[in-house]
């Protein structure tokens, strides 16, 4: 949810997996019984809504945290990607190895011209770390527990993924 947590090793790999499961459903039900091939995108669409509502609602409306650091991840360039192996090949299995293939490759490319800002080093009282860590150490979130959060010292995970 937070963009702090967005700069993560796991997310990049673990967010395409988990949202390529509903796409694979609805581009089943729409090809199959329709030969529509725009089940992703369209699947997609109606789920960025659906956390839009949400980012709207709970995080803006009743916590007041602003929509810079909430927004969802951009995985519409992925559906379209999806659906278009699916247009060109009309073979599932094709599109389960190539399409999602695709899908997970193009996930953080997608997305990483709205996080870059989040990744440009800063010195906070000593401690070297990225704008979205100083931002998840500023605003203190209720329901986290903070002792599993912390802030490494001297950290350069930032420039090469690894705690140094």
């Amino acid at each position: 949810f937070w963009v702090d947590w967005k700069d993560r090793r796991y997310w990049i790999t673990i967010f395409p997996v988990v949202t390529i499961t509903f796409p694979a459903a609805v581009h089943y039900i729409l090809w199959e019984g329709f030969r529509l091939p725009f089940g992703a995108t369209v699947c997609i669409l109606a789920l960025l809504l659906g956390e839009w509502v949400s980012r709207i609602h709970a995080f803006n409306t009743w916590a007041n945290f602003p929509f810079s650091l909430v927004w969802p991840a951009t995985i519409i360039p992925s559906a379209i990607i999806l659906d278009s192996v699916l247009l060109l090949t009309r073979n599932f299995v094709l599109t389960g190895a190539v399409g999602a293939f695709l899908y997970g490759l193009v996930f953080y490319p997608t997305n990483w011209p709205l996080l870059a800002q989040y990744m440009v080093p800063v010195e906070n009282n000593g401690v070297l770390m990225s704008v979205a860590d100083l931002i998840g150490y500023e605003y203190v979130r209720t329901a986290t527990p903070e002792y599993l959060r912390f802030i490494e010292a001297g950290t350069l995970r930032t420039f090469g993924l690894d705690v140094a």
